[in-house]
This record gives structure tokens, C-alpha cells and sequence, in this order.
């Protein structure tokens, strides 16, 4: 079985009630809702690959105003063409102030779309559960880092 591992980063973005998401096609087509952020790339900073990813994806320069947490799952992946793949993802997740720049939408990305979103119309949206978990260390800034009921 071949091993994995994959780092992320991403910023949870609030002002004025409202949390800034991506939208991103999952595998089998539907549009999911996302926490603005991605994968690092070899020899790139965490907070560098947070500000580039939010960047890349909403249109928006972001100050990086405390890093809430770490996330770790691990899944295997099944292949219709080679072994299996036993995947590690860690995702760290900041905080984010905007800046600068101005909102719009990823051109020949991993998203479609970023568009402002009230905090209370987040449990209607059709998302993944990494934003649940980003608001989830946003709301309880858990001393540790981590939401142990979350950790493999």
C-alpha cells in the first residue's frame, strides 16, 4: 500500500457575521462549499501557503492574526489502477483579517466561486466538513490546537 502524506493550510475570514468561503467540485461533480486554503508546496511556509492560498482563490490579501488549530485525518483510498493509497492529510487553520484586494472568483483553479456567507446560513450549505471544523476552532480556540473528538 503507498503512503501519502499531505499538508494544508487555510484561513478562517468572519467579519460583520459573514465567513468568507471557495466553492470546489467534489469528485463526482456536486459544488461544495470550502474554507478558502490549500495544499503547501515543497519548501513553503504554512503561513506563506495560507496567504497564497486565500489569495489565489477569493481575490483577497489577508493578515495572518493567529493560527487556531491543527486537523489530522487519515483515509485509504481505494484504485481502479494500482495499489491502494493510505492517505495522511494534517491542515492547519488560521485566522485571517482582510487587507486588500477585492472579491472574485478563481480563474483555471481548484474553485469556481468565493462569495460571503452569514454565519447562521452555514448548517444550509452544501459544504465539506473541513468548514465545520474550522468554525468549530474558531469558536472554541481550543488551547491545544486540536479538537480532540476529531483526532484519529
Amino acid at each position: 500500500m503507498r503512503q501519502k502524506l499531505r499538508v494544508a493550510a487555510y484561513a478562517i475570514c468572519v467579519r460583520d457575521g459573514q465567513i468568507l468561503l471557495a466553492r470546489s467540485p467534489a469528485w463526482d461533480g456536486t459544488l461544495e462549499w470550502v474554507v478558502p486554503g490549500g495544499g503547501m508546496e515543497h519548501g513553503e511556509d504554512p503561513y506563506d501557503t495560507v496567504r497564497r492560498e486565500v489569495e489565489e482563490e477569493t481575490g483577497y490579501r489577508i493578515e495572518v492574526t493567529g493560527l487556531l488549530g491543527v486537523n489530522s485525518s487519515q483515509h485509504v483510498f481505494r484504485s481502479r489502477f494500482g495499489p491502494p493509497v493510505d492517505h495522511h492529510g494534517v491542515r492547519l487553520v488560521y485566522e485571517g483579517r482582510i487587507i486588500g484586494g477585492e472579491l472574485r472568483n478563481e480563474v483555471n483553479g481548484s474553485t469556481d466561486l468565493a462569495a460571503w456567507h452569514d454565519l447562521d446560513a452555514v448548517p444550509g450549505l452544501v459544504r465539506i466538513s473541513m468548514v465545520d471544523i474550522a468554525l468549530r476552532m474558531w469558536r472554541e480556540r481550543p488551547a491545544t490546537g486540536r479538537l480532540a473528538d476529531l483526532q484519529n
